[in-house]
């Protein structure tokens, strides 16, 4: 089949006989993308948080499959999907758009969390026919440099800086250090406590301790967000911690006519997680408007 590098199906079967997961990779250039479906119907795809992977996704799959085509996927540099080159010039959305054309998915409805956030709106701006509709929680599109502005002396300066403060106090102290962070939640956080460490432990570190290029459109897919004003549904989710400031609407909403808002109360970054009856309930009803 088109677009495919090679393929492995395998099934995971209850004692009831349900088939519950199908999965293998997909091609992209100069690599190959790890992914997981269950269900049937319009296609909707979970996009992950850096550091983490696909099965951050689980009660979120569990929820949609028996009425959407659910793909989780492992994004280039994480999980089981292609490692990451200094060298190699590619981004995270057009690798999305590869596996799209590999699974001949012609449109989707896509949700992507923080670094997920950024793919999706990448591809909101760059693929937009490509869409259905696009959530994007804890992440939008990025204001760094796009993939087509090469990297400056003072960035290469900073980077380097960064990989060796990390290189001193070792890889498991910095992630241990990011796992904390993103522990700052809600009430309901020690719920995500293990399987987020399990993500975090499973992940190479790659990012933190190498010069990665730039991955992503950034700053000039905000730019053609403005220009292109594009109709797509759009929904932008934020996590709210009682102790914090509420959070604002992003500053690309009047710029996307069909667009809205959501917080989900008592959680944090992790919101999917946390919270996951809350924020299952506003994506649900968010696609139940979109259906086409």
């Amino acid at each position: 089949m088109k677009g495919f590098f090679w393929l492995l199906t395998w099934m995971g079967v209850l004692l009831t006989g349900e088939v519950v997961a199908r999965g293998g990779y997909v091609a992209v250039p100069e690599g190959r993308l790890y992914y997981e479906e269950q269900g049937a119907g319009t296609p909707l795809i979970f996009v992950h948080g850096h550091s983490l992977d696909r099965r951050m996704w689980r009660e979120q799959v569990e929820a949609f499959k028996a009425h959407y085509r659910v793909i989780v996927y492992d994004a280039r540099g994480y999980g089981r999907s292609s490692k990451q080159r200094e060298d190699l010039r590619f981004t995270h959305c057009d690798d999305l758009v590869a596996l799209m054309d590999a699974l001949q998915i012609p449109k989707a409805h896509v949700v992507g969390l923080s670094m997920g956030g950024f793919i999706a709106g990448d591809l909101l701006a760059m693929y937009p026919e490509r869409l259905l509709s696009v959530v994007l929680a804890e992440g939008e599109t990025r204001s760094t440099p796009s993939v087509n502005e090469p990297m400056t002396t003072e960035e290469r300066a900073a980077k380097q800086a960064s990989i060796d403060r990390i290189e001193e106090q070792g890889l498991r102290a910095y992630k241990r250090g990011w796992f904390e962070q993103l522990m700052q939640g809600g009430s309901q956080v020690e719920r995500i406590r293990r399987p987020l460490w399990r993500m975090i432990r499973a992940w190479d570190g790659w990012q933190a301790t190498h010069h990665e290029t730039h991955c992503y459109y950034g700053r000039e897919a905000r730019r053609l967000t403005a220009e292109r004003r594009p109709a797509v549904p759009t929904l932008f989710i934020s996590a709210h911690r009682p102790e914090k400031a509420a959070p604002r609407p992003s500053s690309l909403m009047p710029h996307l006519p069909n667009s809205r808002f959501e917080t989900i109360p008592d959680s944090g970054h992790m919101c999917n997680m946390e919270q996951p009856e809350i924020f299952n309930r506003i994506v649900s009803q968010f696609l139940a408007e979109n259906q086409f």
